[in-house]
């Protein structure tokens, strides 16, 4: 008999013709950190999966380089411990042992406001005490909690958000160098519904931010999360890579790199499963699965889409991608420069400089200079100045120094340059992007077996990818154990 509710897919002809090595439960295409983690949980769950990835190495932006005594992040340097289950991960996947934590100076971060670096206050009296804002803006942000909530159907920019509620010398000061480092963004542009979400909450929820933030804090504190904020900063001792090689060391026999989906078949009259056409080096495979996942930048899950939902992947296409040039300067021995006494700076930009601001790296975590030395990265380019990137390495060596002498007083040039340039960095959750979010929610409806993940949806952070991965992968797994093979009916 059949199990209630349950569909058997070797009942299907032509599932019957495919060879049991491919045959697979789910297919992930993207070994970025959302397709790992996903496939991760899913191996872990029992399923038999396949990760599909067409460059030689997966871990997407998880890219660490050692370089003469140098380990150089090209991408995210480290995560926020924002939720258990990040820590959980971690440990799950082997690397407990290899997590570092950044070193408590890291807290400081500075602002750069008239040429000056100005420490941001990190508590109320700091606020109160700090040279980074005016008198009028601190009494206009104790104003905050008698400003009244926007309409609820009002879909407004972080900048107008900010600009309501706080005033705009906190836009320009606090917020817009913010949005540069997060999201190498414009806060003109990006949704405060989608963007901060959690922030955008606060007022929805307790009508003021101040409010909401004692409230919220309160909750926290029983639930045992934790704000980022206060959430731990973390990295590995020998970089981000560490990551990603653990998650592909323990699906080396499920991934397929140089790999690339050539053509998607839905599901019809011949069965409930995707027939997939893969092309590898020397030859194309096609194998039949019950469920498909794309874990993809939005414009490539653009184009898988097209022939499925032109509308949606439309809207994909359409989510921004600014260029942003990483440049890490090595310095082999001490030189004359500024203390690198915090976790570095950012630029606002008001302050009409060439960079979004520089993260001071051996000042955050150990083994990342050699002994002696010092490093630092510079981000260039994002939504402010999308055409710097495209400078050539020598040029970009240059404007990296000449801002780095003025900010920082450094007088030597480095002894190591590195430039990794990112043609399409960080997508940005611009007004209207909850609606390409409901249209995913959608499709995944009506095409029952399909999933869409990545970080354009619900978070940017590596920690925001892991912990979505946990809700999606429940979903899947769900989803395909209602599709059991001929040898578990009864």
């Amino acid at each position: 008999m059949l199990l209630a509710g349950r569909r058997v897919l070797s009942q299907f002809p032509l599932y019957q013709m495919f060879d049991s090595h491919y045959k697979k439960d789910a297919v992930i295409i993207g070994g970025g950190i959302s397709g790992l983690a996903i496939a991760y949980r899913l191996q872990r769950a029992g399923l038999n999966i396949l990760l599909v990835e067409k460059s030689a190495r997966v871990g997407g932006a998880l890219l660490t380089e050692e370089i003469d005594g140098f380990l150089v992040d090209c991408g995210p340097n480290s995560t926020l411990e924002t939720s258990p289950e990040i820590g959980h991960f971690m440990d799950e996947i082997g690397l407990q042992g290899r997590r570092i934590y950044a070193n408590p100076s890291a807290k400081k971060r500075f602002i750069l406001k008239n040429g000056n670096l100005l420490a941001l206050p990190m508590n109320p009296f700091q606020f109160l005490a700090c040279r980074l804002f005016s008198i009028q803006a601190k009494l206009r942000l104790l104003a905050e909690p008698f400003i009244p909530a926007a309409p609820e159907e009002l879909e407004e920019t972080i900048a107008q958000f900010v600009r309501r509620r706080l005033g705009k010398e906190f836009l320009d000061y606090a917020i817009n160098p913010f949005v540069a480092g997060i999201y190498a963004g414009d806060p003109a542009r990006l949704s405060v519904r989608s963007a901060a979400a959690k922030i955008y909450a606060l007022e929805k929820n307790y009508g003021s931010l101040v409010k909401g933030a004692i409230k919220v804090a309160k909750q926290r504190q029983k639930m045992s999360e934790t704000s980022k904020t206060k959430a731990r900063l973390f990295s590995f001792q020998n970089g981000m890579t560490e990551l990603a090689n653990a998650l592909a060391e323990i699906l080396a026999n499920s991934i397929q790199k140089r790999s690339i989906l050539d053509r998607v078949e839905l599901p019809g009259a011949s069965g409930d499963f995707y027939t997939l056409s893969i092309s590898q080096k020397t030859k194309r495979i096609k194998i039949a699965a019950k469920s498909l996942i794309f874990a993809t930048p939005a414009h490539v899950t653009a184009g898988y889409l097209k022939s499925i939902d032109k509308s949606l992947s439309a809207k994909l296409q359409k989510i921004t991608y600014p260029p942003v040039a990483v440049v890490f300067s090595g310095f082999k021995k001490q030189v004359p420069c500024r203390p690198l006494d915090g976790f570095g700076f950012l630029v606002p930009r008001v302050e009409n400089r060439r960079i979004l601001g520089t993260i001071w790296n051996s000042a955050i975590f150990p083994n990342r200079a050699p002994e002696g030395g010092f490093c630092l990265t510079t981000f260039i380019g994002g939504m402010r100045q999308p055409d710097l990137p495209q400078l050539d390495d020598r040029e970009l060596g240059e404007l990296v120094f000449d801002e780095l002498k003025d900010v920082m007083q450094l007088q030597e040039k480095p002894d190591v340059l590195h430039i990794k340039r990112w043609e399409k960095a960080i997508p940005q959750y611009e007004l209207g992007h909850q609606n390409s979010i409901n249209e995913i929610e959608k499709l995944e409806t009506e095409h029952p077996g399909l999933f869409i993940s990545g970080n354009f949806r619900n978070g940017i952070s590596v920690g925001d990818c892991i912990v979505q991965s946990k809700s999606l992968s429940s979903k899947i797994v769900d989803y395909c154990t209602k599709c059991v093979p001929e040898s578990e009916v009864a």
